[in-house]
Formats: structure tokens, C-alpha cells, sequence
């Protein structure tokens, strides 16, 4: 082609004979209808938007979906002749071509009434624009107009670009759109049954009598597992922790219930909370039931409501198997740990979970306001349970790091130890080791405990930390010039942000032990603690 080639639309032949262009020989993709301002000649140049980008009016074909002013789609569906059409909104759609016949002929090949049809010389899907193709022999170009003729109705505007005859009236992009979607729900139904069909016959095949069916129930059993178990697994903690831990199972006067402990050596003694014995604690029962079913009866030694700690000791029994002790100074947030205890009664349950924090200041019994009760606590995820309580949390080594004790319930708003019986919701509570086992030796040795104190009462100071208020005479408090009113705000390196926190700190210390008190006046003191037995049971 050349620059006055009137079919090529930008050589100057085109310019000035648009009548001369492809259009008018019946190919609706090179239609350079201007948009009038006015006027819209289509339902693209009203309609049509972002389409136009990538040049997806239809040719050769039915008019895309995109032209009825579908946003973002200027392909139509079902034809993918609309990939040679000029960009929408830059020449206008094509408002004359792609029409349904006239009713009682033959549909027009260019129309998608006539898509369905074959017609000779119509062209294949995807014709290069440009190519002289013509309609079926005796088929009119243009639209229908109104009336069912192919003439104008008087006083309708010529068109302007295209062939002798046409109108600017385009087929109602309702009749079009229906045509598409009617396309497309054909398709559709037909992808229905290809699919329907190969399932069928796949159903049919592994149904059928002449194939052969696979079953598992007719596989052998893979070997038995015969090697060690993996060292630091859950596994291998339960099969060490699981023979020394006992479910305790109490009755009182007023009340009965269980809970959980675990072997300290082999002649009985066994360790768990005092909340789980001290129905028993006058006069009451006491049976521990071990891992291999065998019963025993027990009695308390001595307990210490402080720290939530008590020791009992099992009778008629012999070589049992001691756990082995851990410590808890040197925990990490974190760490992995597993708990094993009889929640609801569940004998020699194992969970796992982390350390999720450490020194975190737990009331384990009594009132809200009694603050002999507050343990320094390891809060962790494992599953605990009512039942749970005494049982020993491990580590990965099976070493024993702390006192499962207490749980956070949302009903009671309480520990375990405070006789709420809600479940777990991953924030359970243990008494660290390292101030469990010097109770214990304690109560083993001198049948009762000793605790940890300064000689002063505490509470909550308003801008933060623990007040001091009366002091005991004589006390480790007053000893080292501590005086009612200060505030602490840290004990060594351990930031003390409430009078619990402060209470916690001193009870994970051993009586005798040296402390730095860090007061918010910004002076230190030297705190040597004191200790004091706990009256015996």
C-alpha cells in the first residue's frame, strides 16, 4: 500500500474518501466514525472504556460485549475476531455491521446469529483485517432498521463512512449481549459434560467389574517400630517422666478431689501443690495411683500455703523411680517444655508447649488479697487442666524445671488454685524448681517450711512499684534503715512495677541471701532477707 492508498486509513486517499476504507466493503474494523460530542454513533462511544487500550473492538464477527459499555473488556465473548478491531473510543464502534438478518432470510455470516451457521466464503476466526472478504451471496451489509427493512426510515440520519444504505442505527446491544451470553452458557454447558462424562467414567472404572480395586484394609502392616526414640522429642520425655508421676487422688471432711505429683526418691517421698492436699491435710485421705495402675495410701509430711508447695509420702510401696531435677535459673523465653499430670482425671496425660514468660507474679490460692499466696511463676502454653495441678513441667531432657500449678480462666478470672474450674486457653502457670526443691528439703528434713521476707507490709504505690507501709520491729526491713512510705523499684537487676512483683522477687530468694533495693527517690539499700518457719500443719 501506499500514502494515497484510500483503503489504508492514514494515507492521505483515506483522509479525505473514509467511504473508500475497508468499512465500506463490509469490515467493521477500520470504522473511523468520529465520537460527537452530542451524539454518541454507538453504544462504544457512549459506553466503552478502558477497552479501547488495548484495541478490542469486534471484526468479522459480532459486536464485542465491551461495545454495549462493558468497563475494562473490549473482547467479545466467545469470538476471538475481536483481536484486529481499531481502538474503542478513538474511531467508535461499528454501528452498521454485525446485525442479525432480516427475519426470514438467511442470517448474515458476519452477525452471531450467523456465527452459528456455516456460510460459504465466511471468513475463520482471527481473519487478518485488510483481506477482501465478502458476505454470503444475495446478503445485505448494514443493519435491520425498524420495520424490517434495509432502508432508512424517513428522517434517520445516513451514514456517513459506511456503504450505500447504511444508517448510524445500531442493533440493540440487549439482542447482542444476549446472543454472547447465550454462546457462552452453551459453552459452559458443554464443559459440564465433557467433565460429567470423564467422571463418570472414572467412577465407572473404579466400580466396574473388569477393572481391579485397590483397598488399604488389604495392605500389610508396615514393621513395627522397633528403634530408639529420637533424644529431646516428646516421646522420649514421656517414656522417662511418665513411670514417676502419680495421680493423688484426696477426700476431706467437706470436700474431695484429684490432682497430680511426682516421685522425689524411691523410699515414697512425692511432691505436689498444697492446694491439691490441704482438704486432706486433718484427718482426710489421701491414695496415689501410679502408671502401672498400682494404688497406695498417702499422708501429708507438710506444706507450705506460701509458696503452694506440700510433700506427702506413700506407704506399703518400695524402688520407685525418682524424676530428675532441672533447675529454673536459667530458663528462656521460648524453650520448649512438656507437662504431664491427670487432668479431669485423665491418668499420665502428656502436653507440650513453650516458656512464654518468665517471673510473672501468680496469686496460687486464697483471696485476692492475700499475698502469702503469690508464687514467682513460669507462664507457659502446654496444656494444663483442673487435675494438672502437682504434676511436673520438663524439659526437652526430661528434667523436671517446675510445679504445674495454676491456670488464667476467663470465667473465674482466677487461677486453678482458686478453685475455678474453667479449661485451658494456653496460659498456664508453675512454680520454678529451684524454689520448690528448698522447700521440699525443708519439709523433709524439718517437716515444715521456711520462708523467705523482709518484715514489711507492701502495696501498690500509684506511680508505679511496691510502697512500704508498717514495719516489724527487728525485721530485715528495719535492720537495713528501710523506711514506711519508701517506694521500690527494683530488687538487683529485676524491675519490681507492683507490690506482688515485689513479694515474688523476695520468695524465689533463699533466707540469708544479699539484695540490692532500688528505691524511686533513687537511693540503694542492702537488704540481707530474712526466714521464718511456717507454722506446722
Amino acid at each position: 500500500m501506499t500514502e494515497n492508498d484510500p483503503h489504508v486509513p492514514d494515507s492521505a486517499a483515506g483522509r479525505q474518501d473514509p467511504g473508500a476504507q475497508p468499512g465500506a466493503e463490509g469490515q467493521a474494523a477500520w470504522q473511523q466514525t468520529p465520537a460527537q460530542p452530542d451524539q454518541p454513533s454507538s453504544a462504544a462511544d457512549a459506553g466503552q472504556s478502558a477497552s479501547g487500550a488495548t484495541g478490542s473492538t469486534a471484526a468479522y464477527g459480532s459486536v464485542a460485549e465491551g461495545s454495549a459499555g462493558t468497563s475494562g473488556s473490549g473482547t467479545a465473548t466467545g469470538d476471538a475476531s475481536g483481536a484486529y478491531g481499531a481502538p474503542a473510543g478513538q474511531y467508535g464502534a461499528a454501528p452498521a455491521y454485525g446485525a442479525a438478518a432480516p427475519t426470514g432470510g438467511t442470517p448474515n455470516p458476519w452477525s452471531a446469529q450467523g456465527a452459528a451457521a456455516p456460510h460459504a466464503g465466511a471468513p475463520q476466526s482471527g481473519a487478518i483485517p485488510g483481506a477482501q472478504q465478502q458476505p454470503a451471496a444475495g446478503q445485505p451489509y448494514g443493519s435491520q432498521y425498524p420495520g424490517g427493512t434495509h432502508t432508512p426510515p424517513a428522517g434517520a440520519p445516513a451514514n456517513p463512512y459506511g456503504a450505500p444504505g447504511t444508517s448510524v442505527y445500531g442493533v440493540p446491544a440487549q439482542r447482542e449481549k444476549k446472543g454472547s451470553a447465550g454462546k457462552l452458557l452453551a459453552s459452559v454447558a458443554a464443559i459440564s459434560l465433557v467433565i460429567g462424562g470423564v467422571a463418570g467414567g472414572t467412577v465407572g472404572y473404579l466400580t466396574g467389574g473388569s477393572g481391579s480395586s485397590v483397598s488399604a484394609l488389604d495392605a500389610p502392616k508396615p514393621a513395627q517400630q522397633t528403634g530408639n526414640v529420637p533424644a529431646g522429642s516428646v516421646e522420649s520425655v514421656a517414656q522417662k517422666l511418665s513411670p514417676s508421676v502419680v495421680e493423688l487422688q484426696v477426700s476431706g471432711r467437706t470436700a474431695a478431689g484429684e490432682g497430680s505429683g511426682f516421685v522425689l526418691s524411691s523410699d515414697g517421698y512425692i511432691l505436689t501443690n498444697n492446694h491439691v492436699v490441704q482438704v486432706a491435710a486433718n484427718g482426710g485421705q489421701i491414695q496415689a495411683v501410679f502408671q502401672d495402675g498400682k494404688k497406695a495410701a498417702a499422708k501429708v509430711v507438710g506444706r507450705d500455703p506460701t509458696t503452694d508447695i506440700a510433700v506427702v509420702k506413700v506407704s506399703g510401696v518400695s524402688n520407685l523411680t525418682p524424676v530428675e531435677l532441672g533447675r529454673s535459673d536459667d530458663l528462656r523465653v521460648g524453650q520448649q517444655v512438656v507437662a504431664i499430670g491427670s487432668p479431669y482425671e485423665l491418668t499420665g496425660t502428656v502436653t507440650s508447649g513453650i516458656v512464654s514468660s518468665l517471673h510473672r507474679p501468680v496469686q496460687a490460692g486464697g483471696d485476692e488479697t492475700d499475698q502469702t499466696t503469690v508464687m514467682d511463676a513460669i507462664q507457659t502454653d502446654a496444656a494444663i487442666n483442673p487435675g494438672n495441678s502437682g504434676g511436673p513441667l520438663s524439659n526437652m531432657s526430661g528434667q523436671v524445671i517446675g510445679i504445674n500449678s495454676a491456670i488464667y480462666s476467663p470465667n473465674s478470672g482466677r487461677g486453678q488454685g482458686s478453685g475455678g474450674e474453667g479449661g485451658n486457653v494456653g496460659i498456664g502457670f508453675a512454680i520454678p524448681i529451684d524454689q520448690a526443691r528448698r522447700t521440699a528439703q525443708d519439709i523433709i528434713k524439718t517437716g515444715h517450711a521456711t520462708q523467705t521476707f523482709i518484715g514489711a507490709k507492701v502495696t501498690d504505690a500509684p506511680q508505679g512499684g511496691a510502697q512500704l507501709g508498717d514495719i516489724t520491729p527487728g525485721s530485715p526491713a528495719e535492720k537495713a534503715g528501710l523506711k514506711s512510705g519508701d517506694v521500690v523499684t527494683k530488687i538487683d537487676d529485676r524491675v519490681i512495677d507492683s507490690a506482688n512483683t515485689l513479694v515474688a522477687a523476695i520468695r524465689t530468694r533463699a533466707p540469708n541471701d544479699q539484695t540490692t533495693f532500688t528505691l524511686a527517690d533513687g537511693r540503694t539499700v542492702q537488704v540481707t532477707l530474712g526466714g521464718q518457719a511456717v507454722p506446722a500443719n
